[in-house]
């Protein structure tokens, strides 16, 4: 199959249900607005109005058509409780939604309590967050990630399958400064929006400045990537747009920070600079609030903020050098399409991958090669199927999932260097990034359990539902309110 024979088409999002399957759980706080000119329904009603809802929803997947927010919300006072349900609140200023998404490179889970981040919190107490993580689609890299959030698409079906690879048909080379659209498959929101003659707004995002269907990433709307334009410019240039006209406001947004990635690759996960790091990223966040806020418009934006990947730690000790396989095969340096941590090999085409991943794995289980048993060679088509990595040409033949932390380098070059890297199996908890959401039709205040219904092609989901990153275009676009060109 040669590489246009790729399909653009999506696949199923919802992961197998097996055993040692990693997971992440959504659980959300909510605050009931107290302001209303409505008057608050008695208990009694609104527990018939929430078990005729449960009714319903048993009943008919239709009820799925939008996104639903409903659970039993306790007040703030302790000398009574009510029961309510809220789906929406209406907006006060905006004529329409509004989205922000915001990503923060490297943000690995966790990050958020390494110092204070009361910006963060913010959101957090008042909004929705993924209390234990969202995973990443693997490999757990930067390029494939974002393009995954922007499309619903596993990389093998939109196409980025990694930072950096080789088309095998014409020979090309994509880079992260590729930006021909025969890279780019699916497709990704702000072409959705553009299709629908309304106005997205992109700030760096990997894909945003290819121009495919209507989008052509206009000018004013659409910057080209430049890591040296300072961070606080980049809010600035967001909230700039809140003081256009109301019906000229984009109703998409993005907005992209290279750190903590910088410093996880330098220092690893735990060192001192990455404090510094999420203190700078929680400025940042205040800076875009206090910005909404100062334009009447805070409480009617909805903001999503996520990572693309955690970080793990590496150091010199945990390496697998493929030249101490050569008792068994050879490996040269031109089969080799990426070593670490996606190890992905590209033999001749005289040459068997079956027989070349059976003798790998025969000196890496012989006990004879340094960590040897840190690296399990694959076909691709062998891979674990919740890596969901294997149905594109682009995707070389043989790949190696390598342990945690570990790395596949050629040769001994006995350097002696630590950092930090990602690119690993989504299942360790370390590659987990965050989810955090507020606004209108996110529910707010306490910590209660809520169910989030994605679409209507997802399974009807509960406080225990996996959370990926390819399940978040569903509901950006259903908070858009705006039909989806193509079917998942």
């Amino acid at each position: 199959m040669g590489i246009d024979a790729v399909k653009p088409s999506p696949v199923p999002i919802k992961e197998e249900n097996s055993s040692n399957q990693s997971t992440s759980l959504l659980s959300f706080d909510t605050d009931i607005s107290t302001a209303t000119t409505a008057a608050e329904p008695s208990t009694t009603t609104v527990l018939l109005f929430s078990l005729l809802l449960s009714t319903c929803i048993a009943l008919s997947a239709a009820v799925a058509f939008a996104i639903l927010f409903f659970s039993s919300i306790r007040s703030t006072n302790h000398h009574h409780t009510s029961t309510a349900i809220q789906i929406a609140r209406p907006l006060t200023k905006l004529t329409h939604p509004v989205v922000i998404l915001i990503s923060s490179d490297g943000f690995r889970f966790g990050y958020q309590f390494k110092t204070p981040t009361p910006n963060i919190h913010r959101l957090i107490n008042n909004g929705t967050e993924a209390e234990t993580g969202l995973i990443p689609v693997y490999p757990t890299l930067t390029f494939p990630n974002h393009y995954s959030i922007a499309t619903g698409l596993y990389p093998a079906y939109h196409g980025i399958i990694n930072n950096k690879f080789i088309d095998p048909i014409a020979g090309d080379s994509f880079t992260m400064a590729s930006h021909e659209p025969k890279w780019w498959l699916g497709e990704p929101i702000w072409e959705t929006i553009a299709n629908h003659g309304l106005k997205a707004a992109t700030y760096f995002w990997p894909g945003s400045e290819v121009k495919k269907g209507l989008w052509d990433c206009p000018v004013n709307y659409c910057a080209p990537y430049n890591e040296s334009v300072p961070f606080e410019e980049r809010v600035d240039t967001v909230l700039n747009y809140f003081d256009l006209p109301n019906p000229d406001i984009p109703i998409f947004m993005t907005l992209y920070f290279e750190d903590p990635d910088h410093q996880g690759h330098q220092v690893g996960p735990d060192d001192p600079q990455i404090t510094e790091a999420i203190s700078h990223i929680d400025a940042l966040i205040g800076r875009l609030i206090k910005g909404l806020e100062k334009r009447g418009v805070f409480e009617d934006v909805t903001i999503i903020m996520v990572g693309d990947h955690g970080m793990v730690g590496t150091c010199d000790q945990k390496v697998i050098f493929l030249d101490d396989l050569s008792s068994w095969i050879n490996i040269p340096t031109q089969w080799v399409k990426d070593y670490t941590p996606v190890l992905s090999i590209r033999p001749p085409s005289d040459q068997s991958p079956s027989e070349i991943v059976a003798k790998m794995n025969q000196g890496l289980s012989s006990g004879k090669v340094k960590n040897g048993d840190k690296l399990k060679v694959y076909l691709k088509e062998d891979l674990p199927k919740r890596l969901h990595y294997w149905d594109s040409d682009r995707i070389p033949p043989i790949i190696g999932l390598v342990a945690e932390g570990f790395k596949i380098e050629q040769k001994d070059l006995e350097s002696k260097e630590c950092g930090g890297s990602h690119g690993y199996d989504n299942a360790f908890f370390s590659m987990r990034t965050i989810f955090i959401g507020h606004g209108p039709r996110f529910p707010r205040g306490s910590f209660q359990q809520w169910v989030i219904i994605i679409c209507k092609e997802c399974a009807f989901a509960s406080s225990l539902t996996p959370f990926l990153y390819q399940e978040m275009h569903k509901p950006i676009i259903n908070l858009l309110d705006v039909p989806r060109t193509i079917e998942f």
